[in-house]
């Protein structure tokens, strides 16, 4: 007879999910109830008051996709974008190339905005784009590149789209609650997150947020969303708040009520706080890895405070070394995506795993693997 499940216990220093504090856990454990109860209903408002805290916005429709962060990133675009709609899309490492891929399925036309990994999105290569493509209709780009650690100036982005009169898609997967998005002040008009990185959640919620102007774009489409599940002229009759809530799906009752204590936690810390915690964290372990001759991957100046990339030494199995991590020390730390496959380490600090004691054990267990490298 097959045993309960009894998973081993692990530090997360990867690149997600991160460490999820038991609070959030003995929350989620709480007596389920039905997902058009009232309790519930009230709940769901809070969790949406809270999420334009952590978006820094006022944007009614904020609110959790019941799926992770791709679903997300799916419900973005395809509500925004029509077949022969052009986006302008910026590409600097897999998750942009993940945006890329949906608008060729939503039928538009992408155009490309290349950058190298580990750099982040040249201003100068979109306003281009822009001027080459002036009928462009959305710029999309991801704030934080998970898969380099590099982080892109999204004000700067966001303006230039606002100029030619485009909308903005934002991916925030890694930078909702670790590091500062202002959602209105940046004239974002779409984003969307995941609830396992920097809210310390468990994976499987995707906080997204749509602007006036987006919302005025989907109700004025001429083709159908070619997604039932994601189409948000559906969506909205379970999520509005006036009125008595429709059935579209049966959400994700005691995920939701995770989702809700991490939002608190949130507000408890601050919001300003928790940036200056994952900086401060993030300064920790750069000294240790510097100290013990590793190179970052990203230059400074955009540089993401919760995702820090670094080379693999010359003459290292990366592999081996995740795996005695992981093996010996309890360890997770991520490895390389793509392009990078092979070449870099990917050491996460976010949400609950960005504290001192997780940076003095990450370095303790990479001295122990790397007997070579200086103390």
């Amino acid at each position: 007879m097959t045993a309960s499940f009894i998973p081993p216990k692990r530090i997360l220093m990867g690149p997600g999910p991160s460490d999820v504090p038991q609070r959030i856990l003995d929350a989620m454990g709480r007596p389920t109830i039905g997902h058009l109860d009232p309790a519930f209903v009230d709940l769901m408002e809070q969790i949406k008051s809270m999420l334009r805290m952590a978006f820094q916005t006022e944007n009614a429709l904020t609110f959790p996709v019941s799926a992770p962060g791709s679903a997300g990133m799916e419900m973005c675009f395809v509500n925004l974008v029509e077949p022969g709609d052009k986006v302008i899309v910026c590409r600097n490492g897999v998750f942009g190339g993940r945006m890329l891929e949906n608008v060729k399925r939503t039928g538009g036309v992408p155009v490309i905005v290349d950058d190298a990994w580990g750099a982040p999105v040249d201003p100068n290569k979109v306003r281009d784009a822009f001027k080459a493509n002036p009928d462009a209709k959305i710029l999309a780009f991801v704030h934080a590149e998970t898969s380099t650690g590099a982080q892109s100036d999204a004000e700067a982005l966001g303006k230039i789209a606002q100029e030619f009169g485009a909308l903005t898609i934002m991916d925030c997967v890694t930078s909702l609650g670790g590091t500062p998005l202002y959602m209105d002040k940046w004239g974002i008009d779409a984003v969307y997150s995941g609830s396992q990185k920097c809210l310390s959640c468990t994976p499987g919620l995707s906080p997204v947020s749509f602007s006036e102007r987006a919302i005025a774009r989907i109700k004025a489409r001429t083709t159908v969303v070619q997604s039932w599940f994601l189409d948000l002229n559906l969506v909205l009759g379970y999520w509005q708040s006036a009125g008595k809530r429709t059935y579209h799906h049966t959400a994700p009752i005691n995920p939701m009520y995770g989702l809700h204590e991490a939002l608190v936690m949130l507000e408890e810390e601050g919001l300003e706080n928790a940036w200056a915690r994952h900086r401060a964290m993030h300064e920790k372990l750069k000294a240790g890895l510097e100290g013990m001759g590793l190179r970052y991957v990203v230059d400074p100046s955009a540089r993401l405070p919760q995702l820090n990339s670094i080379y693999v030494p010359e003459g290292v199995d990366e592999a081996a070394i995740r795996a005695r991590l992981l093996t010996e020390f309890n360890l997770e730390i991520g490895a390389g995506l793509g392009d990078m496959a092979g070449k870099i380490w990917r050491i996460g600090l976010m949400g609950y795993s960005a504290k001192q004691e997780n940076v003095d054990y990450c370095l303790k267990a990479l001295q122990a693997c790397l007997p070579d490298r200086p103390a």
